[in-house]
């Protein structure tokens, strides 16, 4: 009798668990930072920018709005709509072109003659959604950091 209800509830247990939902769909807020920036001769930027997915499903990055910072100087903005999606747990690097304004160009400019790194900052949004679902929300991102020049690479920061 005792094994019979034991083995009833081991049953029982395994079916339990076998309806289970499977693994755990966590939605967490992404990430984004400057992965590299290049000076071209023009005096323009191009920047390779890391978007980090946090979650434990794919997501999908439609559109990210960024202000940049450079030391202490404004940059200008980053507008760009990757239509990208990210596995679990992932990263993938966009490349965004941007015209800076004058006092941050200036001031990359004599960071990278004097071979200095420099400190930067991006504050704004991402808009991104779980691939399988239909609209995006909207995380706040706020990252500071720094960049390093890279030797042998005029021009180029990491």
């Amino acid at each position: 009798m005792v094994h019979r209800v034991l083995v009833t509830l081991a049953l029982a247990c395994v079916l339990l668990s076998a309806c289970s939902g499977g693994p755990v769909r966590r939605v967490s807020e992404p990430a984004a930072s400057i992965q590299q920036l290049t000076v071209a001769a023009d005096g323009n930027w191009s920047l390779d920018l890391r978007l980090q997915n946090y979650s434990s499903v794919p997501m999908r990055f439609d559109t990210v709005t960024l202000d940049v910072r450079i030391g202490d100087q404004a940059a200008g903005q980053l507008l760009h709509q990757p239509a990208l999606t990210i596995g679990p747990e992932s990263a993938d690097v966009v490349t965004i072109k941007m015209r800076p304004d004058a006092g941050a160009r200036m001031f990359l400019a004599d960071a990278l003659a004097s071979r200095r790194g420099v400190d930067y900052a991006l504050e704004g949004s991402i808009d991104a959604a779980p691939a399988d679902r239909g609209s995006s929300r909207s995380y706040r991102i706020l990252r500071k950091s720094a960049l390093s020049p890279m030797p042998g690479l005029p021009g180029v920061l990491r």
